[in-house]
């Protein structure tokens, strides 16, 4: 990014390399300041509110003097009371005088600041007038508090008081990045890719509260079989950013359009950010290009087994239809996933916990499940009834994972993500991923709301722990025992195969489905070779005596969203006991 400032699509960026506002006067003077005063103008015009019609009564309907004007008030007001303005230029008096409409118009251009996605930005190159030599965290934390003092020097010196309650809201950056230049062997069809920085570290201010477009996935991701790169696709490295993400035991670059910035940050909750010494001069296992314009008319979101380079690329061009977060992660997990195949290694959607009981038992369950079986509902239910019993419990996986087998040993489980992406619809205060102030929270307010919370250390999820339960979520059976198990592999393959669940609107899935291993990112796409896995996997499953069932959930039946998966978690933890 070059630019001092850019807003786009409500979200605004703020580049401390290009320019850093140390004082009110220097953001009054900024490009930055120009443009989200134009833009609020604009907006409260065209909606003929009673705040524009105040101010064109003022100032009349020229913009440019508006702005001017309204920027020159503020000038002033940083250093002069409203009346010792008037008396110098009598020109601002109908504008000053009015105290309540003038304190309205600055909070209404107060909260469209804030409803605005503001993200700061730090590059490794030093520009005249930038960032300099203060810290990222102090040089964020400052420009909250400049802008936050700047409100209410404003309002104090409009209404000759000083305010009664002050509330320390985030007014700067809802979260912040330093970015590097990117430095890996690209082949020629990947050049296109070559000036897009690479995040370094990500700061966030919560609560990170964000409105994507879409609430809901739609559709599988398909195989195409010419690298889609090739195809008429445009990235502007102004425009883009690329997450390097440790999935699993993969090097994943993640590439994404700054119109998609809330979904790129919130990853920092979700995978490990790899370090610059992780991926210096090295190639990546998978490669994701999120939001490229191409000559395409329809919504593309494909994946490439490149071959020849070595390199699972996942590809969805620029659509509002992908303003949803679970495109971004489950591509990601999709492209692990086929490499986990093509390796031998079985992957699961689901969640794994590692559990040590207050008499020493250690147990390793994995509950699978495809999306809304409530497989995640049930742990932290079990979590909840544990306390008198548990003595200490580890996420493994909460979506996605994979197991290996270990020689004679038992089958291991290992983790992709360190965070969860939970559904808070079924989910009561309780159920809630430690610390509720670390999430990000998606559309809060709306049908299948989500929030994105580190759950486990990176060490934990690739530790592999041998699997004690393996479990399948049915969420639509009301009658029979809340856990039962399959006496045959026979049997417990049909079921897991299968895939069968109630949806539960986390997709635009309606009623009873099945899917194919309830696994559609890797395993639907690649059926012939799973079975070959699902075959040699089960057969080691009841060779090492792993106990294999299923976990009635019941969250897919009205009026069981909380009780099933509580009862489903008080006869786990009997099971447990017994072990």
């Amino acid at each position: 990014m070059r630019k001092e400032f850019s807003l786009s699509t409500g979200k605004a960026m703020i580049n401390f390399t290009a320019k850093y506002c140390d004082n009110s006067e220097a953001v009054f003077n900024s490009y930055g300041f120009k443009r989200v005063l134009e833009s609020y103008l604009r907006t409260i015009k065209r909606k003929e509110s009673n705040v524009y019609k105040y101010i064109e009564n003022c100032f009349g309907k020229d913009d440019q003097i508006v702005y001017d004007e309204i920027v020159n008030v503020f000038k002033l007001l940083i250093v002069l009371k409203s009346d010792e303005i008037i008396k110098l230029e009598n020109k601002y008096d109908r504008f000053l005088e009015d105290k309540d409409k003038f304190i309205l118009f600055v909070e209404d251009l107060y909260n469209f600041w804030r409803k605005l996605e503001r993200y700061t930005i730090v590059q490794n190159k030093k520009i005249r007038e930038g960032f300099q030599n203060v810290s990222f965290i102090d040089a964020n934390n400052e420009f909250s508090k400049l802008i936050l003092n700047t409100y209410r020097k404003i309002e104090e010196n409009a209404i000759g008081l000083a305010p009664k309650v002050y509330r320390q809201l985030p007014a700067g950056g809802n979260a912040g990045v330093i970015l590097t230049n990117s430095s890996w062997d690209m082949p020629e069809e990947y050049k296109l890719l070559k000036n897009v920085p690479f995040i370094e570290s990500i700061v966030l201010d919560p609560p990170f509260i964000t409105y994507p477009k879409k609430n809901t996935r739609d559709g599988m991701f398909t195989e195409c079989f010419e690298n889609p790169l090739k195809k008429g696709c445009s990235i502007n490295g102004d425009h883009w950013f690329c997450f390097p993400a440790k999935v699993g035991s993969l090097l994943a670059y993640i590439y994404f359009h700054r119109d998609f910035m809330a979904h790129g940050v919130t990853l920092c909750n979700l995978f490990e950010l790899a370090s610059e010494e992780e991926y210096r001069g090295k190639n990546p296992d998978l490669v994701y290009v999120f939001g490229a314009r191409d000559d395409s008319e329809e919504m593309q979101t494909v994946f490439y087994d490149d071959k020849e380079n070595d390199i699972m690329l996942g590809y969805v061009n620029y659509n509002e239809a992908i303003d949803y977060f679970g495109y971004m992660k489950k591509m990601t997990l999709t492209l692990h996933n086929l490499i986990m195949i093509k390796k031998g290694y079985l992957p699961i959607h689901g969640a794994m916990v590692n559990i040590i009981t207050k008499n020493g038992k250690t147990a390793n369950v994995v509950i699978m499940g495809d999306s809304g079986a409530g497989k995640s509902e049930s742990l932290e239910a079990f979590r909840k009834l544990a306390d008198d019993y548990i003595s200490d419990m580890t996420i493994i996986f909460d979506d996605m994972g994979v197991v290996k087998l270990d020689g004679d040993n038992k089958p291991k489980g290992f983790g992709t993500e360190t965070g969860a992406f939970v559904r808070l619809d079924d989910l009561d205060a309780g159920y809630a991923f430690k610390q509720i102030d670390r999430s990000i929270f998606m559309n809060p307010d709306k049908v299948n709301a989500r929030l994105v919370i580190p759950v486990a250390s990176y060490k934990e999820i690739t530790k592999g722990y041998p699997i004690d339960l393996f479990l399948y979520a049915n969420n639509y059976e009301a009658s029979g025992e809340e856990l039962d198990f399959f006496e045959n592999k026979k049997e417990a393959i049909e079921v897991f195969r299968s895939g069968a669940r109630m949806a539960k609107g986390t997709t635009t899935e309606e009623g009873l489905v099945k899917t194919y291993f309830a696994n559609p990112f890797g395993p639907m796409q690649k059926r012939e070779d799973t079975d070959v896995l699902l075959k040699a996997y089960f057969d080691k499953f009841f060779e090492s005596k792993v106990k294999v069932g299923q976990l009635k959930t019941r969250l897919g039946i009205k009026g069981m969203e909380k009780n099933g998966p509580e009862k489903a978690a008080k006869m786990l933890l009997e099971q447990i006991r017994n072990l």
